[in-house]
């Protein structure tokens, strides 16, 4: 007989700041946002019960409370294996946009490579800003991946993006350090 799985725990957070001014609310919002909560209603959000939340929903707290707003906290479960696994799939599914935003920008970092290299423009400041770009990337997916926590169908293909990201810096950098030492790279190419 097969072990049956627990549902999932649910953090449910009802939220009512003052309208005015907006900002307050907009600093909730953004916050809840950032962690990956979902919105199921004005005011209403739901994260997995797991510690990978907390931080963020301890902000979010400290905004309410400093707007002179009110945050309630439930706990919930679907009422059956199908309400979990629909509500499971809404998160999922969230997960999965942002995943796919992810991989939006891996591609467009690439193409900063890719425009780089084509004009040969191979400073020490561009490489500092590349860098940066690539610790954006990094810390990203690294909060993606913590927030991730069903397992979103292009988390592994968004880890390969990076991974390649990394790669392909690798080789950019190679390309700064040889310009400035003024001698062509010999054994880096223009493969991608």
């Amino acid at each position: 007989m097969q072990a049956k799985v627990p549902p999932t725990n649910w953090r449910i957070v009802l939220i009512k700041v003052p309208a005015e001014p907006s900002r307050h609310r907009v600093a909730v919002w953004r916050e809840l946002r950032k962690i990956g909560a979902l919105s199921i209603g004005q005011g209403v959000w739901a994260v997995p019960n797991v510690p990978a939340f907390t931080a963020g929903i301890d902000k979010a707290t400290a905004l309410v409370e400093r707007a002179g707003g009110d945050i309630i906290f439930l706990n919930a479960t679907g009422a059956s294996a199908a309400d979990s696994a629909r509500f499971e799939a809404m998160f999922t599914t969230a997960r999965e946009d942002d995943w796919a935003e992810f991989l939006s920008d891996c591609t467009k970092y690439e193409a900063e490579l890719d425009k780089e290299i084509r004009i040969r423009k191979f400073t020490l400041a561009e490489l500092e800003e590349e860098d940066q770009s690539l610790d954006r990337l990094r810390r990203w997916h690294r909060d993606l991946k913590a927030r991730d926590v069903f397992g979103a169908g292009n988390s592994d293909q968004a880890t390969a993006a990076l991974q390649h990201c990394t790669q392909r810096f690798g080789d950019y950098s190679e390309r700064v350090i040889a310009a400035l030492h003024d001698s062509e790279p010999n054994d880096v190419d223009d493969r991608r």
